[in-house]
């Protein structure tokens, strides 16, 4: 249950060098119909134009067997009027555009077989170059030399992007879907175990009910952990990677096997156990139908890991398998009292404002901490992102999807840690018999919070710390209920109250009154005591 990842949509700005994504838009010379490919450019050298009707299309001169660092490598005529497309390396970017600029140039692509960074310069030699720069990435230039003939041209242009994208409604609904279907989940199975100790299906029911109380030393424990893992991730990024992504793939099949117990354990079939064994984990003899099911989780778990990077499909295995792990984690772990809940969520309330907005001041780079980690180092090796997050691609049609950041990443953090909040509520409502206002409250609380989150993404255009806004949304509407009806005492702490709480009605079986006979004279009657000389019938 990291709350390390945050909400990170648009751009991420790297050592505080301004970078743009923008199009190559490739066409054979004298057609209209071309292929457009993503490039990454500094606007300081010079600025594209909005439109791709409003852009030059002019000839690309073929130097890719150059790196164009020195003037011998200039053909003889130079390039005037057209655009080099050279390779990166042995020079800076500044020596390479000026050769291109001196010699005729519109402008210069560059390409990378590295992961695309702005092309930097300083401030004198931005004034000296009028032409634009931009790299592009090796796999597009072999796609396009495929495609496209000797005689190709290009024109380049940066669209505006739109500022709120369709994803978002879906990370709300995932979001805001969760927490509630995990706190009414969490809450319910509570209570349920509560008056119904006495019923246990199975070994694995009893399982299932497990829940795990937090208390105050755990709390502290977790956030140094959390901040402890989450600066080894920023320093050691590329070794520490993986085993997070195994980690995920254990948690989320339990957490899916969790969530699709429930209803596979309605299937009439499947129910004989396996015979006598020594296997590991299964000498209890556990029924066939939670072998196949677990089979199916870890089959899940196992593909997501294999195809995690392809990016058409996988994102939609990986929000299934995070969403299971959030409801399986809000189910099992409880917050006893309001005051635990609040000292959970004010504490990481800090953990996020300070790794998000004052590392920067702190680290050499000028970087956030939070924000690095959850997109990725620019400089990794490996190129891995974290999986504990919720992920939507973008959907609008904007042509800057094709691009290396076409998601928008909600962490799991952000679901658990207010969801837990939810799950007690839920659980007060049903023990104080109060129709569930707290928890209707506090979930309506939440998607407030998180609607604020995007605006202030909207406005602020930088990685925000979702819980600056969630966690006093959350407290500040459900200590609003408590207040109001006057149950802050009791919501306050918790366990305290279970004692005093109206207990459920005991519904009494009607019971039939039957005539008593009338004693017989000689008879003594019950309250009448025996004769002297006559033997007692009692013991």
């Amino acid at each position: 249950m990291r709350s390390g990842i945050r909400l990170v949509f648009g751009a991420i700005f790297v050592n505080q060098v301004l970078g743009e994504y923008g199009m190559a838009h490739f066409s054979d010379k004298g057609t209209r119909k071309g292929k457009d490919y993503c490039i990454f450019f500094n606007p300081q050298w010079a600025r594209l134009p909005q439109d791709l009707h409003k852009a030059s299309r002019l000839q690309i001169h073929d130097l890719t067997a150059s790196v164009l660092c020195s003037p011998s490598e200039v053909p003889v005529g130079g390039f005037t009027n057209r655009i080099p497309m050279v390779l990166r390396g042995n020079c800076t970017f500044y020596e390479k555009v000026r050769l291109a600029q001196i010699n005729g140039a519109k402008g210069l692509l560059i390409v990378s077989k590295d992961r695309l960074t702005p092309p930097a310069g300083n401030k004198t030699q931005y004034e000296e170059i009028d032409i634009p720069v931009a790299l592009l990435s090796y796999a597009d230039m072999l796609d396009i030399s495929r495609t496209f003939g000797k005689g190709r041209e290009v024109a380049m242009y940066a669209p505006n992007e739109p500022v709120l994208d369709y994803n978002m409604v879906i990370i709300f609904l995932m979001a805001v879907g969760t927490v509630a279907i995990g706190g009414y989940w969490a809450g319910s199975r509570d209570i349920k175990k509560r008056y119904m100790k006495h019923k246990r299906d199975d070994g694995a029911e009893k399982q299932d009910e497990e829940t795990v109380d937090v208390t105050p030393i755990m709390i502290g424990v977790f956030v140094v952990m959390c901040c402890t893992m989450l600066v080894l991730l920023y320093l050691f990024y590329d070794h520490l990677v993986y085993m997070i992504i195994g980690i995920f793939c254990l948690a989320s099949s339990i957490g899916l096997f969790s969530c699709l117990w429930p209803f596979v354990r309605r299937i009439p079939i499947g129910k004989c156990r396996i015979p006598e064994n020594n296997l590991p984990y299964c000498h209890k003899r556990p029924q066939v139908r939670m072998l196949v099911l677990s089979a199916f989780c870890v089959a899940v778990s196992v593909t997501w890991a294999v195809f995690r990077n392809e990016d058409q499909w996988a994102w939609v295995l990986q929000d299934t398998l995070g969403i299971a792990f959030c409801l399986y984690m809000l189910k099992t772990i409880r917050l006893p009292t309001f005051k635990a809940c609040t000292l959970l969520l004010v504490v990481l309330f800090v953990y996020d404002v300070f790794f998000v907005f004052i590392t920067p001041f702190l680290t050499k780079s000028g970087e956030s901490i939070m924000v690095e980690v959850a997109a990725g180092p620019s400089d990794s090796s490996t190129h891995e992102k974290l999986p504990m997050v919720l992920k939507v691609p973008r959907l609008n049609s904007s042509p800057l999807a094709l691009c290396d950041r076409p998601f928008s990443l909600l962490g799991f953090g952000d679901i658990l840690v207010p969801g837990l909040l939810v799950a007690y509520c839920h659980r007060f409502d049903i023990l104080m018999q109060s129709s569930r206002i707290y928890f209707v409250a506090c979930t309506i609380g939440y998607g407030i919070g998180l609607l604020v989150t995007f605006v202030a993404l909207a406005l602020m255009q930088i990685g925000q710390p979702a819980l600056l806004y969630l966690v006093p949304c959350t407290l500040l509407t459900s200590l609003a209920v408590a207040l109001w009806r006057r149950e802050l005492p009791l919501f306050w702490t918790g366990s305290g109250f279970v004692k005093d709480a109206p207990q459920p009605p005991l519904v009494k079986s009607p019971v039939k009154c039957t005539p008593v006979p009338e004693p017989h004279p000689d008879e003594p009657t019950a309250n009448q005591e025996p004769q002297d000389g006559e033997a007692s019938n009692q013991s």
